[in-house]
C-alpha cells in the first residue's frame, strides 16, 4: 500500500509524541520536527507507511541513543492486558461460538496502538472490548474457519505489546503444533517485540520468532531471512494491525488481515467507515463475502 498525502500528518505527529517520550526539552521537539518537516517534503510516497515510519523512529533513536524509547509504555501495557485475560479468557469458553468471540477479542486488543492514539488507558481498552462484542465487523468468520481447519503451517503476525495479550485467545483456537508467532525484530514505537513475546507467555505456548525489521509493520524486503522462509512456507497468515495490512496487502499468501479501522486513509481504503472492526483476505476483499455481521459469538458486556 502507498502513503497517502493524508499520512504525512500523521508522520508529524507521531514524531512529536515519540521525541516527547524521550525528553522534555522542547528546543530538542522542535528541533526533531524540522528535522522531520524537511525530509518528508522528499518522501517517494510510493513506498508504504511503516518504511517511511520506520526511518523517522531509526532517526529518533539515533539522535538520542535510546534504543526503545516506548519500553516502559510497552510494559505497563502488557501488564494491564494480562490483568484482563482471565475475563476475556472465560468470555471465549462461555460463547456459542469461541472462535469468533476470540477474532473479535483479537481485534478489540488492537485499540492499544501508540502509532495511532497518543496514549491508551484500560478504560479504553474495555470500551474496545465492549465494541468488538456488541458492533457489526467486517468480514465472515467461517472463511477464517475453512482456512484454519485445513492449514497445516499457521504464521500469526502480531502487532503490538499489550494486544498480543488477545492474540493468545485466537491462537488458543488454533492447532497449536502448526503456529508461529512472528514479532517485530527491534523495537520501534509500541510494537511488540520479542522481550514482548516472553513477558506475556508466548515462548511457552507456540513457537516464536523475530521477523528482523525495525519497522512498525512486514515489508518483506527488509525481513530476515528466517522469516521468509517461515511467510513461504505458512499455508495461512493471520496478521493484526494497519501497519502489517499497509506493508503485506500487496504480498502473496493466504492472509487474513485483522485490525481496527483507526484512520480515514485506511477506512477509504477497505471502504468501511473509521472505527470498524475488520477482516479482510489477501484478495483485499472483506472476508468471505465482505458482509457486514453482527455479534453472536459471545457476551455483549464487558464484566
Amino acid at each position: 500500500m502507498k502513503t497517502s498525502l493524508d499520512c504525512i500528518p500523521c508522520f508529524v505527529r507521531q514524531t512529536l509524541d515519540a521525541a516527547r517520550q524521550l525528553s522534555a526539552d522542547m528546543a530538542f521537539h522542535e528541533r526533531i520536527l524540522r528535522d522531520v518537516l524537511r525530509w518528508t517534503s522528499a518522501m517517494d510516497l510510493n513506498q508504504s507507511p511503516p518504511v517511511l515510519a520506520q526511518r523517522i523512529h531509526r532517526h529518533l533513536r539515533e539522535l538520542t541513543g535510546n534504543d526503545d524509547p516506548y519500553r516502559q509504555a510497552k510494559e505497563d501495557q502488557n501488564r494491564m492486558a494480562l490483568a484482563l485475560l482471565p475475563k476475556l479468557e472465560a468470555m471465549v469458553a462461555s460463547a456459542a461460538d469461541p472462535l469468533e468471540t476470540a477474532i473479535r477479542l483479537a481485534m478489540a486488543g488492537n485499540v492499544i496502538d501508540l502509532g495511532a492514539h497518543r496514549t491508551v488507558t484500560a478504560s479504553h481498552v474495555r470500551r474496545s472490548v465492549q465494541h468488538a462484542l456488541s458492533e457489526p465487523f467486517a468480514g465472515e468468520t467461517n472463511a477464517l474457519r475453512q482456512a484454519v481447519s485445513t492449514a497445516q503451517n499457521i504464521l500469526y503476525i502480531a502487532d503490538n505489546a499489550g494486544e498480543i495479550v488477545f492474540d493468545r485467545l485466537l491462537i488458543a483456537q488454533l492447532p497449536p503444533a502448526g503456529v508461529t508467532l512472528a514479532v517485530r525484530g527491534a523495537p520501534v514505537i509500541n510494537d511488540a517485540t520479542m522481550a514482548d513475546a516472553r513477558a506475556t507467555g508466548f515462548d511457552t505456548l507456540v513457537a516464536v520468532i523475530d521477523n528482523g525489521s525495525d519497522a512498525p509493520g512486514t515489508p518483506l524486503d527488509d525481513c530476515s531471512e528466517a522469516f521468509l522462509q517461515c511467510y513461504h512456507r505458512a499455508d495461512l497468515i493471520i496478521a493484526k494491525g494497519q501497519g502489517n495490512f499497509e506493508t503485506l496487502s500487496d504480498a502473496p499468501g493466504n492472509i487474513f488481515f485483522l485490525f481496527q479501522a483507526k484512520c480515514p486513509v485506511i477506512a477509504a481504503h477497505v471502504g468501511q467507515p473509521v472505527g470498524t472492526h475488520i477482516m479482510i483476505r489477501s484478495n483485499g476483499r472483506p472476508g468471505h463475502s465482505g458482509e457486514i455481521r453482527h455479534a453472536g459469538g459471545g457476551p455483549t458486556e464487558y464484566p
